[in-house]
């Protein structure tokens, strides 16, 4: 498999992260689930990408995110939920968790796409131990692990994720959805449902840095206005029930020549 996909994703500092990119690139079995997703996925179910490049695209949007929040001073769940019980865990922590979660979170199409979150939770949980063995001791390995698991069971719509980081894989995932990578599944064999349609629709998007009240800026420009199914029923309704709801605002610029139509508006 070619890792120049993981090119675009820079450890800097974090050598936690560092060590982490490196045992990932050499992981055989990982690199195998990745090309059984897109086997499930785009050949058996006629669904879009859920590959490696999908995969490398969530993580560096979560990366991207989280850096922002932390420019504006937003703590993340494994920063201040464990110094109560003697554990000291920073940023570093925080990009290894949220690294791991968007390579991860698929994982579960290895076997079935109904519940795959649920699967992606027992697929991933093993991976885990080899990725993070010696870089963390074993009860920060737990702990790191069972921040990784959770983002992965929550990363759906169906189900409330209770941190920072699990919120940020939401957001990430989902905004995987330029020129026709919409992650709302639309059967790709020439059918015109609402689905494909609006998927090829989105045009570019982009992740930006916003206002103090509103960190996070997503600016989607869009072919014509049957992208904004994407945003309503995926965008929005992630982001509902997250924690990230109140950090996060999206513009959506509409320009259709043909429909003489311009529309800047705010959901």
């Amino acid at each position: 498999m070619n890792f120049e996909t993981f090119k675009g994703i820079r450890a800097g500092n974090n050598k936690k992260l560092e060590e982490v990119l490196n045992r990932v690139k050499s992981n055989k079995k990982l690199q195998a689930a990745w090309i059984v997703q897109n086997v499930t996925a785009i050949r058996r179910l006629k669904m879009n990408d859920h590959g490696h490049i999908h995969m490398r695209i969530a993580a560096q949007n979560a990366l991207k995110i989280a850096k922002i929040l932390k420019k504006h001073k937003v703590l993340f769940n494994i920063e201040k939920d464990y110094k109560d019980s003697g554990f000291s865990f920073n940023f570093d922590d925080v990009e290894v968790i949220l690294f791991l979660s968007a390579i991860l979170h698929d994982s579960g199409m290895t076997i079935y796409r109904k519940e795959h979150p649920l699967l992606s939770v027992i697929v991933a949980n093993p991976l885990l131990d080899e990725i993070l063995k010696g870089i963390y001791n074993d009860d920060e390995l737990m702990i790191i692990k069972s921040e990784v698991l959770h983002c992965l069971f929550t990363h759906e719509k169906n189900r409330s994720p209770l941190t920072m980081e699990a919120s940020v894989l939401r957001l990430a995932d989902a905004l995987d959805m330029e020129e026709g990578r919409a992650r709302i599944p639309f059967n790709n064999g020439g059918d015109l449902s609402i689905h494909a349609v609006s998927a090829m629709a989105i045009e570019r998007v982009f992740i930006e840095e916003g206002t103090d009240k509103k960190p996070i800026r997503v600016f989607i420009k869009m072919k014509n206005s049957a992208g904004i199914f994407q945003i309503t029923e995926l965008l929005a309704a992630k982001l509902k029930d997250s924690l990230l709801k109140d950090y996060v605002k999206i513009d959506v610029d509409i320009r259709n020549e043909e429909e003489k139509i311009i529309k800047d508006f705010t959901i």
